[in-house]
């Protein structure tokens, strides 16, 4: 049990054929290709990186497992210039870094904040978002120690935020973080 497979169970289990998702955070393509999958034929899926390299993989994933998704090089903080406000069923996010890739690129809390806050007024009501937070080696704690504080200070009126921790993991494992909007 690790918190890939805790979000991917999490995504498994809310999103649905024909639903509008966002991978907030491309990387290698494996949360885009599961977005794929669940929400079908029918469904829309948008997957962001700024990295070459990212874009790269994620597209080569997809074509490798006949999966169609909109791969857009670009920060996951302008995904509100992609999609409308309340149209988005679930947004994902993987924060720190591409895995295999230069250790100096990294996401920092200056466009992950913007970010969060982009896929939460996105989300329809009952939309779900899903953050595994990868912190600690060359992106430290400052992202972290920001995302945290900024998930306590959203709406509990709006959104129901869960974030885990893992009490007997070494070597900073990273966080599964899930936020639920409410229904109207």
């Amino acid at each position: 049990m690790n918190t890939l497979t805790i979000v991917h169970d999490f995504l498994r289990r809310h999103v649905r054929p024909g639903a509008f998702c966002i991978d907030a955070t491309a990387g290698r393509g494996r949360d885009t290709a599961l977005l794929c999958r669940l929400a079908g034929e029918q469904g829309r899926v948008l997957a962001f990186d700024i990295q070459d390299d990212a874009i790269r993989q994620t597209r080569a994933l997809l074509e490798s497992e006949g999966l169609r998704a909109e791969v857009i090089q670009d920060s996951h903080a302008n995904m509100a210039q992609y999609a409308s406000p309340g149209t988005v069923d679930c947004v994902v996010f993987n924060f720190g870094r591409l895995p295999g890739g230069d250790p100096k690129i990294f996401t920092t809390a200056a466009s992950s904040l913007p970010a969060i806050n982009a896929g939460l007024d996105l989300l329809r009501p009952g939309g779900i978002m899903a953050l595994a937070l990868y912190y600690g080696k060359e992106n430290g704690y400052d992202e972290k120690n920001a995302i945290l504080s900024h998930l306590k200070s959203i709406n509990d009126r709006m959104f129901t935020v869960l974030a885990c921790d893992w009490l007997n993991r070494r070597n900073d494992p990273p966080l599964p973080i899930f936020i639920w909007k409410e229904p109207v």
